[in-house]
């Protein structure tokens, strides 16, 4: 359920900004996209599992601020990173 240290790694390198970069939106929102997507499988199997559910449910709520709050401050950082995470149709 939770995302290892390399795949983590990984992320960051892929969102930052610049080098060091962990505390961007951009970053923060793949990290939360991935262990959202990681619960979503975990419930394919285990139904009834409602404790890792309101977590679940306070990740997306999480994201979606980070999100509104990217949105707000550059439009075009937001729909490249839509774009790139796959999170709209």
């Amino acid at each position: 359920m939770t995302i290892t240290a390399e795949r983590k790694n990984a992320l960051v390198k892929e969102h930052a900004r610049a080098e060091g970069d962990t505390g961007s939106p951009e970053v923060q929102i793949a990290i939360l996209t991935e262990r959202i997507v990681n619960l979503t499988e975990h419930f394919k199997g285990h139904a009834k599992d409602n404790h890792s559910r309101r977590g679940l449910l306070m990740m997306v709520n999480k994201r979606r601020s980070l999100l509104d709050y990217l949105k707000k401050k550059d439009v075009t950082r937001y729909t490249d990173l839509i774009g790139k995470l796959g999170l709209r149709k």
